[in-house]
């Protein structure tokens, strides 16, 4: 999944933040009303400047790292197995706390049911 010779985007100072965040589209199949997986890497001291939620829904899970997330204004502490779930209208920034290490996360994206 993290493999820098696969296919995958390099997003520089993504939505202001610094650094370099790599991502992978997850080679599986999502049913509805899922749209997409994506594997994340973020640079160490890395940051994803503040972004509102305006399409889907996420949940963000930690699988390496740590780090924060800020949720609406609100700090979060992040680390392997944290769950981060940002329904639309949710405002996210996300802090990659090591100098050393990337922080890497999955972004789960779901279109809402409702009509």
């Amino acid at each position: 999944m993290w493999n820098q010779n696969d296919l995958h985007d390099v997003r520089e100072a993504l939505f202001g933040g610094e650094g370099v965040v790599r991502v992978w589209v997850v080679p599986t199949a999502v049913a509805p009303p899922f749209t997409v997986a994506l594997a994340c890497e973020l640079d160490p001291a890395g940051r994803v400047g503040v972004h509102v939620q305006t399409d889907d829904a996420e949940v963000v899970i930690v699988l390496e790292g740590e780090g924060v997330a800020v949720v609406d204004g609100e700090p979060r502490s992040i680390e392997p197995g944290s769950v981060t779930a940002l329904p639309l209208g949710s405002r996210l920034a996300l802090d990659n706390a090591s100098p050393s290490a990337p922080l890497r996360y999955l972004i789960v994206k779901a279109r809402s049911t409702t009509s």
